[in-house]
């Protein structure tokens, strides 16, 4: 096994990169806005509604520092303050002799370097365990387009942070059979990750095993049940897909329900049972599915019709249908890439809130 090293990046040319790839102004319009949402709750935005541009300042100003300071560990609060006032402390006194002034800003701000630097070596932290646990997902993924007789297959996953709670998954099972996954964790965070993991080594483990979806389903739902966290729960598409006979069957766990794009349009499929790990009786029922050779199925998850612009306008259901009527009969890769990128201009420099999954599935013919 080799070491792998890593080479500490040069400040003057980090920062001379910086400034010459541009978008300086458009990331900080992003990060301000992300500030606002991290720090803020619901009745504290409304309150900001109606308010003067000096007095919106203000507010947000106020309840940015508070709720800051509140989110240290008492010892860097402590810190935090004791630096702030001694940024401004200014102690004068005079004898007879001599008048005395003692000054200290260079203490104070040491002391706000500090609970910075502090603050930092946490993130730094923190992104490194989340990227290894991004590279676990990474290295659980499918590859994009598997080989299917008789269908076109393209998959897609994009987590809004490190590591995302989307599924996106490929089984190849015997006798021909396979099966594509979508799922959505409820949350986000690397709880969600976590759980996503948990459904998709559980759902590797027992699809060989079952010949029906919708038993598969229920067998599913109750290990979720009894080893899941409480609160905690998923929405999913199942599509097995028999090779030899060109059908499908899904089963719908409270997802969005998926759309067959045709010649007659695009139909959107009924709305399936609840979610998994919501109740332990739940009854779900396998859907058959009948495509005619051209025509598409699109499995996704509502990071496609639930993107947002900077307006805070949404992609919407619309949109989204109207887009995969115009890309009837082409192939499932430009199908989906076709989605992204519509979506991703929709989006412009909006920040990503959730993570995105495709599954598009063309009938050869």
């Amino acid at each position: 096994m080799t070491e792998t090293t890593h080479t500490t990046p040069r400040l003057i040319p980090t920062l001379r990169d910086d400034i010459a790839h541009g978008g300086i102004v458009d990331e900080l319009r992003r990060e301000a806005g992300e500030i606002e949402d991290f720090y803020l709750d619901q009745d504290e935005r409304d309150r900001l509604q109606g308010k003067s541009a000096l007095g919106r300042a203000a507010l947000l100003s106020w309840w940015v520092v508070k709720h800051s300071i509140l989110k240290l560990t008492s010892a860097r609060r402590i810190l935090l303050l004791l630096g702030i006032v001694l940024v401004f402390a200014d102690i004068s006194f005079s004898t007879e002799d001599n008048h005395l002034r003692f000054q200290f800003t260079g203490l104070g701000a040491a002391c706000l370097v500090l609970v910075i630097i502090l603050e930092l070596k946490d993130k730094l932290l923190a992104r490194d365990e989340l990227e290894s646990g991004r590279a676990v997902q990474l290295a659980m993924s499918p590859e994009p387009s598997p080989a299917v007789p008789g269908w076109d297959v393209w998959l897609y996953t994009r987590s809004a942070n490190e590591v995302g709670g989307d599924l996106v998954d490929f089984l190849r099972l015997e006798g021909g059979r396979s099966a594509a996954v979508v799922g959505d964790v409820a949350g986000k965070g690397l709880a969600a990750a976590l759980f996503m993991v948990k459904i998709q080594s559980t759902l590797r483990a027992l699809a060989p095993d079952y010949a029906s979806p919708a038993d598969l389903m229920a067998k599913l739902n109750a290990i979720l049940l009894r080893d899941g966290l409480p609160g905690k729960f998923a929405s999913l598409v199942y599509v097995a897909i028999d090779s030899p006979s060109g059908d499908i069957r899904l089963v719908n766990a409270g997802h969005m329900p998926p759309v067959v794009v045709s010649g007659e349009g695009v139909a959107e499929l009924p709305k399936g049972n609840a979610a998994l790990g919501l109740a332990p009786l739940t009854l779900f029922q396998g859907r058959d599915v009948h495509l005619a050779a051209g025509d598409t199925l699109v499995v996704y998850s509502d990071g496609v019709t639930e993107a947002q612009n900077s307006a805070g306008e949404f992609f919407g259901p619309d949109r989204f249908k109207a887009l995969c009527a115009g890309c009837r009969g082409i192939a499932a890769q430009p199908f989906g890439m076709r989605i992204l990128e519509a979506v991703s201009r929709f989006e412009g420099n909006a920040r990503r809130r959730d993570d995105l999954s495709l599954v598009v599935l063309r009938k050869a013919g």
